[in-house]
């Protein structure tokens, strides 16, 4: 997705590159570490391009170790911190021996979700399963593709707790949280909020690296492509925040995303990786923390498969725009 432009001129530049290879007469190259499943359907069903897998890391380094901790239990044992006693064990070695940590935590293109913080059940569209998204205006929960909504119920569907709350929170929290408990540690974070300057990206990276700062705290721009050879632990704060994102797509995000965050760890010495989540059993956390694609894969194919979306499907968004609504709905009930 980091290659679709979503506003004026749309385009993704997967297509272009292949029409432009066409006209040319010249081979393209698509390379990834977590291809999207259109593409590899596309490679492996359809045979229309050519798969080579590549099986070994550069250099000959280890993959890390992944660790996921269930923060249902982090609950039940009184913590209620956003680092989970294991994450912070990790940290505190860390820092005894001088190695950089990053902390990710996804908030760009972030929707509230409802979640129960008992048994982790997320309250889903029955048509879709997709998450439902909160509306504080109409205090309702909706699906964005079929537009089921429900009002906000006061108990869990599923285990009949009351422990029913909105699920979110954000970098800066997060800083001061570290902060809080590792006082004499020294932190910096990069995301929306502190990007906002020419060249400030690379500053933060460049600052990170060079000043042999404690900690690197982030969202999606922290996950891709950087190479810090003193970063030996990743800490994924909350793995939920992509995993309920109202999109169908979400678990492959969620997957996508742990394993190119785990790759910034352990890249010239050992790694180890701390995924958070409330949902230790979807199979997204489950083969993310094994970085095995091919698993995700066929788990995942089916699932698209019955419920008719991607590669099984093209899904296509009509928008209306108009001042007058009732002139506006006339016109679209009109056109469908």
């Amino acid at each position: 997705m980091s290659y679709k432009s979503d506003t004026t001129p749309r385009y993704h530049a997967k297509d272009l590159a292949k029409y432009i290879a066409e006209k040319n007469h010249c081979p393209l190259v698509l390379g990834s570490a977590t291809p999207d499943i259109e593409t590899y359907y596309e490679a492996k069903e359809t045979k229309k391009m050519n798969l080579y897998v590549l099986t070994k890391r550069a250099n000959q380094a280890m993959l890390p170790t992944i660790e996921v901790v269930d923060l249902r239990q982090e609950l039940a044992l009184g913590n209620k911190s956003m680092i989970s006693f294991k994450l912070q064990e990790e940290i505190q070695k860390n820092l005894t021996n001088q190695k950089q940590t990053i902390l990710f935590l996804n908030r760009r293109g972030y929707s509230t979700f409802l979640m129960c913080r008992d048994c982790g059940h997320v309250f889903q569209c029955k048509n879709c399963n997709i998450s439902l998204t909160y509306h504080k205006f109409e205090n309702k929960l909706k699906c964005h593709y079929c537009g089921f909504e429900q009002k906000i119920p006061s108990v869990c569907e599923a285990c009949g707790s009351s422990k029913v709350k909105y699920f979110g929170t954000g970098t800066q929290k997060l800083e001061e949280e570290v902060q809080k408990i590792f006082p004499t540690a020294s932190t910096i974070r990069m995301d929306i909020d502190t990007v906002t300057k020419k060249d400030s990206h690379e500053e933060i990276l460049n600052r990170f690296k060079n000043e042999k700062i404690d900690f690197l705290i982030g969202t999606q721009m922290v996950v891709k492509g950087h190479h810090f050879p003193n970063v030996t632990l990743v800490g994924v704060i909350a793995a939920d925040g992509i995993l309920n994102l109202e999109d169908f797509r979400a678990p492959e995000k969620t997957f996508q995303t742990l394993v190119q965050v785990a790759g910034r760890s352990g890249r010239e010495e050992a790694g180890r990786v701390v995924i958070q989540t409330y949902n230790p059993d979807h199979y997204a956390i489950i083969h993310s923390q094994t970085q095995d694609y091919e698993r995700f894969y066929k788990t995942e194919i089916p699932l698209r498969k019955m419920l008719k979306y991607p590669p099984f499907c093209d899904i296509i968004l009509i928008k209306f725009q108009g001042t007058n609504i009732y002139e506006l709905q006339k016109v679209a009930r009109n056109s469908i």
